[in-house]
């Protein structure tokens, strides 16, 4: 950071602009349990490997020049065969670490991929909808996008179009007024 707090970056090799991180800029997935000690963002939204893209990798290098936790429930090792039910450890301990984050952090970023159904996006949208963190990217074409329009505009959480809006509307919560409504 410089002196008036903007993220200073370098230059990779190709010429592109690469953000400096922040010594305490931190991504957690899990099964590790985060440690928050300063603002959080979960990175909620379509995981399905091999349809959705891996946003979350953007949004971590956008966001690391800043002093915050990133939650990303995204893991590389998933077992896809594994049993979705109460009784399957490691499911369980999935879905309650996200549970789990999304209660303790201070914003949620959605994103809702137009290649995958995202069910969990969905519930998650709802149970969250009235916490006043959250921040959605619904595309066009997403199969439920009137469902998201409808629950956002009713309980007054911004909506996005694209990524890079997303991206936008991000970095505009992580400026100086802290991130989210917590």
């Amino acid at each position: 950071m410089n002196s008036t707090n903007t993220p200073t970056s370098t230059t990779t090799p190709t010429n592109n602009p690469k953000p400096t991180p922040h010594p305490n800029f931190t991504v957690c997935k899990p099964p590790h349990v985060p440690t928050l000690r300063n603002r959080s963002i979960f990175l909620a939204g379509s995981i399905e490997m091999g349809k959705a893209i891996q946003w979350q990798r953007s949004m971590e290098e956008v966001l690391s020049p800043y002093d915050l936790t990133l939650l990303n429930p995204r893991r590389g090792n998933w077992d896809a065969s594994l049993v979705q039910d109460i009784s399957c450890g490691e499911f369980r301990g999935q879905v309650e670490w996200e549970l789990d984050c999304l209660d303790a952090c201070t914003a949620i970023v959605m994103y809702f991929d137009p290649r995958s159904k995202a069910p969990i996006s969905l519930l998650e949208l709802g149970l969250y909808a009235r916490s006043g963190r959250l921040l959605v990217c619904c595309p066009v074409g997403f199969w439920r996008r009137g469902n998201v329009q409808i629950v956002c505009e009713r309980f007054g959480v911004p909506l996005v179009e694209t990524l890079e809006q997303l991206v936008e509307g991000v970095l505009e919560r992580v400026g100086e007024k802290g991130v989210g409504g917590k």
